[in-house]
């Protein structure tokens, strides 16, 4: 990219490298480093754009991220990188209205052979929970994300499931029918990413023995090259997940409270890692450890205030407090 700052072949596949080896600051700096020589005359001038967002939105920089989506946007409004890129602004923002609304207005853009169809899907789901409407994210999951087979589909639906089960919200065989794909997939060798997702299906079902070669696999993951970001936190999540689904809530306490400050590895986007997060928290209501849960509830609050989910978390704190 320093010698050929104008090969968006280069870029693109740069970019979505920063993101599968964790290197956050990359995402936005590799794209800086050659902004300049980009102008909108230029074919895939929006595609630059979009990597610019999706990297200022990993970092953190919410408003900046914004703004470039949208600048990508008013040069390609069927830009699907791009339309990515906002939703995880307000997803991490907690506007789920107006990320409800995104989607609908580009749903024609997005919804087929973009390679973002699932992942959009995913990401309206989301806003739906935030919504506190579980309902519309099931509807949402057996049309658009259930269907596809792809190890990311699968750890999207993963994924979506598991944030169903920290609600108690019934979901019929769908644990079931998604472990039997999981069980179909050979996982060794694959980013750890895709075991830790596998063991939330395996976990949910009591399925001991994929439990059991999920971790294997991880270990044949490991001993086949560099070592992901994922690493230095995927065993200790997986056991918090088989110790969560058997109801040893202080056991997953601690394995997720070992690794919590370096959730942000955990091989996907902020707001995929969250789920790290999100169970930490249910764990510490379940466990009516109320002091660690009112102060991750206040967390949540803080960063998504909009957010229903995060007020539902606060009125079980303060049900828990006064019992």
């Amino acid at each position: 990219m320093i010698d050929h700052p104008g090969d968006i072949v280069a870029l693109a596949a740069a970019h979505a490298l920063d993101f599968r080896l964790g290197r956050r600051a990359m995402l936005r700096d590799r794209v800086e480093q050659v902004l300049a020589v980009w102008d909108p005359t230029m074919p895939h001038y929006a595609s630059v754009l979009a990597m610019h967002a999706f990297g200022l939105e990993e970092n953190g920089l919410y408003a900046r991220a914004e703004a470039q989506a949208r600048a990508a946007l008013a040069h390609d409004p069927r830009h699907p990188g791009a339309i990515h890129a906002l939703a995880h602004v307000l997803e991490m923002r907690g506007r789920f209205r107006e990320g409800l609304a995104l989607l609908t207005a580009t749903e024609s853009a997005w919804i087929e052979g973009t390679g973002f169809s699932v992942h959009l899907a995913w990401h309206r789901a989301l806003f739906h929970l935030d919504a506190d409407d579980s309902e519309a994210a099931l509807a949402v999951y057996d049309a658009q994300i259930a269907p596809a087979s792809d190890l990311a589909a699968l750890a999207d639906a993963s994924a979506l499931v598991w944030r169903l089960l920290l609600r108690n919200v019934p979901t019929g065989d769908r644990w079931q029918r998604l472990a039997d794909r999981w069980e179909t997939r050979p996982l060794a060798g694959t980013r750890p990413f895709y075991p830790m997702h596998a063991m939330m299906a395996f976990a949910a079902t009591g399925r001991a023995g994929a439990a059991a070669r999920a971790l294997a696999a991880l270990a044949d993951g490991a001993a086949g090259g560099a070592a992901a970001p994922e690493d230095a936190l995927v065993r200790a999540f997986c056991e918090a997940l088989l110790a969560f689904a058997r109801g040893g809530y202080a056991a997953s306490i601690a394995r997720l409270s070992e690794v919590r400050a370096i959730a942000d590895r955990c091989g996907g986007s902020a707001a995929q890692c969250d789920v790290i997060h999100l169970t930490l928290t249910e764990a510490a209501l379940r466990a009516h450890h109320i002091r660690l849960a009112r102060a991750l509830v206040a967390e949540r609050r803080a960063r998504k205030p909009e957010s229903r989910l995060n007020r539902r978390l606060a009125r079980r704190v303060r049900t828990l407090a006064a019992a």
